[in-house]
């Protein structure tokens, strides 16, 4: 993750320019305006996103949205420094890493859409009484050092009396979109998955679920969205927007059926059946995973922060108005409520 970070400094240094030029384009009034979001991953977790999609809400604001998926927050940060996304969908912990490189021009969060950790532990067997102390001696396969998955693992085995690389083995050298791979190809005792991919695994008997690992985490802001401060200063009515449709759908999730909420993001899942879509759904909506506005609190903020600290991947606390900036957030929650 550090090495990874010099690049992104490299990045910010050498296409400030160009990243200005590509955040300053005027917003066009008339035909929709095309904007990139590069999401770190494709999960039901980010259900909110894609109702956002399936159901117009970025088309009523005025925005063609086009996702590209990362497959890491550390490709998620280097698009969107670059120049090739306008916002990105990312563990918030990829900002204060970047942050504490000591750059000035460092991307923002603007919005929270995540509030737990969406991943679940799947294990070999089915396992209806399974508690943490059965992982003693056992391997577990929990992402990269210094990313959300791997700390909050690492957290919640601490939490449970069990020392990592003492009393488990994490696995810590497959990528986070290669995991469920590795698992069924015979690596580790278990493997932490987000949705669909944890469900798909247990209806094909390929794994079996047998705990959430964000009820045991607690609340943290775990998923946000980021842009750079030339899109904040060039185009704020553009973060405004992109943050209504965001609001909008976080609305909907929490009082539309599980099957209303499988139907309106089907359409990104197109691997998927939809009786597997409700069944996650309902998942993340029992763990109450999602944010209910995208404004993130100071508190959720400092926890992100115990988290990374406990991991030994913190180099120094980040004041929380250095990253987060919520003014948007909450000029879109005030002009969506005014305008209902």
């Amino acid at each position: 993750m550090k090495k990874i970070l010099a690049l992104f400094i490299a990045l910010i240094l050498a296409v400030s320019t160009a990243a200005a030029v590509f955040s300053g384009c005027a917003v066009k009034k008339t035909g929709p305006r095309k904007v990139v979001l590069n999401e770190v991953t494709r999960s039901v977790f980010y259900a909110p996103l894609y109702c956002a999609v399936g159901l117009g809400y970025f088309a009523d604001e005025n925005i063609e949205l086009e996702i590209v998926t990362g497959g890491g927050s550390d490709k998620s940060m280097t698009a969107l420094i670059a120049g090739d996304a306008q916002f990105a969908l990312m563990g918030p912990e990829t900002g204060v890493y970047v942050v504490n490189e000591g750059s000035a021009s460092h991307p923002m969060v603007i919005g929270q859409l995540t509030k737990r950790d969406g991943s679940y532990l799947v294990g070999r067997q089915a396992d209806p009484d399974f508690n943490w102390e059965k992982l003693r001696g056992k391997s577990v396969i929990g992402g990269r050092p210094g990313g959300m998955p791997y700390m909050t693992l690492n957290y919640v085995l601490k939490k449970h009396g069990l020392t990592p690389g003492v009393d488990v083995e994490v696995i810590s050298n497959v990528q986070f979109n290669l995991m469920g791979g590795a698992f069924e190809g015979g690596t580790g005792d278990y493997v932490t998955l987000f949705e669909p991919t944890a469900t798909l695994f247990e209806r094909s008997g390929s794994g079996f679920i047998v705990a959430n690992v964000g009820l045991e985490s607690g609340e943290v802001p775990y998923t946000a969205f980021m842009t750079m401060p030339e899109t904040i200063k060039n185009d704020p009515e553009l973060v405004t927007s992109f943050l209504r449709a965001v609001y909008r759908a976080q609305r909907f999730v929490q009082t539309a059926s599980d099957a209303e909420v499988a139907r309106a993001m089907k359409a990104s899942f197109p691997d998927a059946d939809e009786a597997t879509l409700e069944i996650v759904a309902k998942s993340y909506r029992d763990t109450d995973s999602w944010m209910k506005t995208p404004v993130m609190t100071e508190d959720a903020f400092t926890r992100l922060q115990d988290i990374m600290d406990s991991n030994g991947e913190l180099k120094a606390r980040v004041a929380f108005k250095e990253l987060i900036d919520n003014s948007f957030a909450e000029k879109a929650v005030k002009e969506f409520e005014k305008g209902r």
